[in-house]
């Protein structure tokens, strides 16, 4: 472990993300908890990853499942309590992972003390802790910014006889960044965490800390009426110019970095959701190594999935993020999962797996995985009735929600709920989800799971796949091709994405092909031409 032992463990890191609400319950009451992921810190120690990303366990009173946090120093006694969180420390610790939390400085939940205080009056010591707006003069909200959650970013208080913006539940009011006394009161938080050990931060939303001074209406996006009409959420005719993305962002940011760098060995990662405006983003609040350590975007969260797609990002991100660090990931709690989303009907689900933790390990950046990909979980489909995300409800059936990715992970095949609960857990474990739990999976070498673990050996034993240079080169319409260089390492990265085989020359001057034992379905190689069988790889030495 002694890799771990760098400051700069983060930069090439694999990073498990763990949805503690669906991980492992061990008081009975359908949730699972702190405890149940120390319980399981073995396992994920195991998959070969280097830190867990932990999803909110803050005081919540889980409107928006722990998004919307009423004490960001307190553990929601669904979760535990503080003490099963020093323990879940230790234990990742002694595992030699480190623990990144998910911060949420965006916005509080309307139950939290700050905004109690701030809509009593116009006039008390935190009247101006969150984003307050007088009405139009015909009473209507103060701009046209739209929540992500449905209808205006606005909720009128009848206490204050204004509005206040929220750009998510009514019941998640936007904190005013504007203000240094909101900055100071949240990265004292930050420190209290800083202080129990954490390793790292997750930001969630973070490039919608600060809002438009002037409340200016954002533009209409400029889009096609074909694309208008695939779309099921408002939110998206909008060019969001001014209610996120603000520049005055960046200042925060170093401010957050400066208290991180106190601490040495710590990092950040942020999450950012900028549409067309993500890797210029990524960019600015990456670069100079004075705001965040890296960022992820949603450009591969998507439902695109090809050669040339993959290219065009990989592209567009080494040409915009000079000295930055993007975080990979396929899947995580907010989408639908990766192989649902480009498995083709009738394919097969598990060959999609096994292609696409090949590809994220080859990718130049850090990694995310998201609990549950590792055994090649689909998407479950649930009833209505059962949905719990605020988001799928109200936009339902046009959209789903988010519920189908964040089931309980199911860990022995014959027992109730999977062994997740001893209850009815809080989402339904699906049916066709068992014949993958992780006891079914662990006895099989041939695995989603086994797959998993020996992709991420061979990325950590390799440096040039953690922390080398990438040279994009010329490939079919289905294929993609780069090397990836460090020191005196050269590997070539070849993937097919189409479902039949396919052909590919090693371009004259790149060195001859080594291959070497990595994960299959792998290619054949023959000199300089190489056969790939369909959603094949290869990653072979170049001399």
């Amino acid at each position: 472990m002694a890799a771990m032992d760098n400051a700069d463990w983060w930069r090439g890191a694999v990073i498990y993300q763990i949805y503690p609400r669906s991980f492992q319950d061990t008081t009975g009451d359908g949730s699972g908890d702190l405890r149940g992921i120390a319980q399981r810190v073995p396992y994920i120690a195991a998959l070969g990853v280097d830190a867990i990303w932990l999803s909110p366990f803050f005081k919540s009173p889980m409107a928006d499942m722990g998004y919307d946090v009423s004490d960001y120093c307190a553990v929601d006694p669904m979760f535990g309590t503080i003490e099963d969180f020093d323990a879940l420390i230790e234990a990742a610790h002694r595992h030699g992972l480190k623990v990144i939390i998910d911060q949420v400085l965006s916005h509080s939940s309307d139950r939290h003390p700050w905004f109690i205080e701030s809509r009593a009056s116009r006039t008390n010591p935190k009247s101006d802790w969150y984003v307050w707006a007088d009405p139009k003069p015909d009473g209507t909200a103060p701009n046209n910014w739209l929540s992500i959650f449905g209808g205006p970013a606005w909720e009128w208080d009848s206490t204050r006889k204004q509005y206040y913006l929220h750009n998510f539940l009514a019941s998640q009011p936007d904190l005013n960044f504007h203000n240094p006394d909101v900055q100071d009161a949240l990265l004292k938080t930050v420190r209290f965490w800083l202080e129990r050990g954490v390793d790292g931060f997750r930001l969630d939303t973070v490039n919608f800390y600060v809002h438009d001074r002037q409340l200016r209406d954002n533009p209409t996006l400029r889009v096609s009426k074909a694309a208008k009409a695939k779309q099921t959420n408002p939110y998206e005719y909008q060019n969001h110019l001014y209610d996120k993305t603000q520049p005055e962002n960046l200042e925060f940011l170093k401010r957050f970095r400066a208290l991180l760098d106190e601490y040495g060995g710590r990092t950040s990662v942020g999450e950012v959701g900028d549409g067309r405006r993500s890797l210029k983003t990524v960019a600015s609040y990456t670069s100079g190594g004075d705001k965040l350590h890296m960022c992820y975007t949603f450009d591969l969260l998507g439902p695109d999935f090809s050669a040339a797609y993959v290219r065009k990002c990989i592209t567009a991100f080494e040409a915009a993020v000079a000295d930055g660090w993007i975080c990979w990931a396929f899947s995580n709690h907010d989408v639908v999962r990766h192989v649902s989303r480009w498995t083709e009907p009738g394919g097969d689900a598990d060959a999609t797996a096994r292609f696409s933790i090949a590809l994220l390990a080859c990718l130049r950046g850090s990694i995310c995985i998201y609990q549950g990909e590792e055994l090649g979980l689909e998407e479950a489909e649930l009833a209505f009735e059962d949905l719990r995300d605020p988001y799928g409800i109200r936009f339902w059936p046009g959209f789903k929600g988010r519920d189908g990715c964040r089931t309980p992970i199911v860990w022995d095949s014959n027992e109730p709920n999977g062994s997740f609960s001893t209850a009815k857990p809080w989402l339904p474990v699906p049916d066709d989800h068992r014949a993958r739990a992780v006891d079914v999976q662990e006895s099989d070498h041939g695995s989603v799971l086994a797959h998993y673990r020996a992709t991420l050996a061979f990325r950590k034993q390799h440096p040039a796949l953690t922390v080398g240079r990438i040279e994009l080169l010329d490939a079919g319409k289905d294929q993609l091709a780069f090397i990836r260089e460090t020191g005196n390492e050269r590997l070539l990265c070849l993937f097919n994405f189409a479902g039949i085989a396919a052909e590919w020359r090693v371009p004259a001057g790149a060195g001859t092909v080594a291959p070497i034992d990595f994960p299959g379905p792998v290619a054949a190689v023959d000199g300089d031409r190489i056969s790939l069988p369909p959603l094949g790889v290869l990653v072979a030495r170049l001399e």
